[in-house]
């Protein structure tokens, strides 16, 4: 009896020994196709996530049944599990297989531990067991939560960069209070480390309008006005234009930033007064090689929407504000006259 026990037991061990080595080779190749395609296939570690991300308290959320699959990453085994939680480690093999063996067996594990962010679960004990579970294509795991409060939406698709890109569009959001007066508005940036660029720009706005209003002005009133008189009008151009198919993976929010900058720039280099339409011919220039000739057209669009009743416009010192694309037209007519001019001299 004792011999069919133990014999019995080897088997189990050699069965969950070889089903370590298929789930190893498993994630392995699964790691080479992630650097092919590449893709994030990373588990995420609890502390990188837990700094992008501001969060308001904890409390324990009890015993629950969750899924799998919304379990993300660990507080300290993310560099032995891939993001499918596949062994990543050869050191993972004997505890992988001893929680493999008890499964085969039928017997019961106690809960894992995780917290909660959001929709998505982080395990702070029980790796091993999520591995194999998930490898056994088990659906739900019983586990311990501990709950993480946050405002910003998380789930299984969500990646670090993402998180502090989302943060920061909530902060924009709270020191704007655009969506109080403007409800409507969806204004998307595509990367981290923007947002703060449009908080300049209604900052800037807000002086511009002291300056034209000779009065204070409120915040809520040059957020608006940079919403209505700036932002709205160049995003509208760009959607009739069709100009954002040229810029795949982009927003219509992006290409406002990089337009006005790119403005800003090229007069911080040559240190004098440019005017939109020798700016745009410079940007055609630069970008002669590739489909970009159609912003063109856009800069001339812009600066006669944006110009359209602000008098003295010449008169603004340079830096990075949205009105800097605003042209003296009596200097852009000279300039057009002399291009005339030149082009009815005959060739030296």
């Amino acid at each position: 009896m004792s011999n069919d026990f133990d014999n019995q037991s080897q088997w189990i061990r050699r069965l969950a020994g070889e089903e370590f080595e298929q789930a190893f080779r498993k994630g392995f190749w699964r790691s080479v196709l992630g650097w092919f395609r590449q893709s994030d296939n990373q588990l995420l570690p609890f502390e990188e996530f837990r700094k992008a991300l501001p969060m308001h308290g904890q409390y324990y959320a009890g015993m629950q049944h969750i899924p799998l699959e919304k379990i993300i990453g660990s507080v300290g085994r993310y560099n032995d599990f891939d993001r499918a939680f596949l062994p990543k480690q050869r050191h993972t093999r004997s505890r992988w297989i001893n929680v493999n063996m008890a499964n085969l067996q039928d017997i019961i594990l106690p809960p894992i531990e995780v917290y909660q962010v959001g929709e998505v679960y982080f395990v702070r004990d029980g790796n091993h067991r999520v591995s194999v579970a998930r490898e056994k294509g088990q659906a739900f795991i019983d586990a311990n939560v501990i709950q993480f409060v946050t405002d910003v939406p998380v789930d299984e698709h969500t990646n670090i960069d993402e998180l502090i890109r989302l943060q920061e569009k909530t902060n924009f959001y709270k020191e704007s209070g655009i969506l109080a007066i403007r409800p409507d508005a969806q204004i998307e940036l595509s990367l981290p480390g923007t947002y703060d660029k449009l908080l300049e720009h209604i900052s800037v706005h807000r002086w511009y309008l002291g300056e034209r209003w000779q009065r204070e002005v409120s915040y809520a009133e040059a957020a608006a006005g940079w919403y209505d008189e700036v932002y709205l009008p160049l995003v509208n151009i760009i959607h009739e234009t069709g100009i954002l198919k040229e810029f795949p993976g982009r927003t219509p929010s992006d290409l406002y930033l990089w337009i006005i900058e790119h403005l800003w720039y090229l007069r911080e280099e040559i240190q004098s007064e440019v005017s939109f339409q020798d700016a745009a011919w410079h940007f055609t220039e630069e970008f002669s090689d590739k489909p970009l000739k159609k912003l063109w057209l856009l800069f001339r669009k812009v600066a006669r929407v944006i110009t359209s009743g602000v008098e003295d416009a010449s008169s603004r010192e340079l830096g990075i504000l949205p009105e800097d694309m605003l042209i003296d037209d009596e200097i852009q007519n000279q300039n057009s006259h002399s291009a005339n001019a030149d082009e009815d001299q005959p060739e030296g």
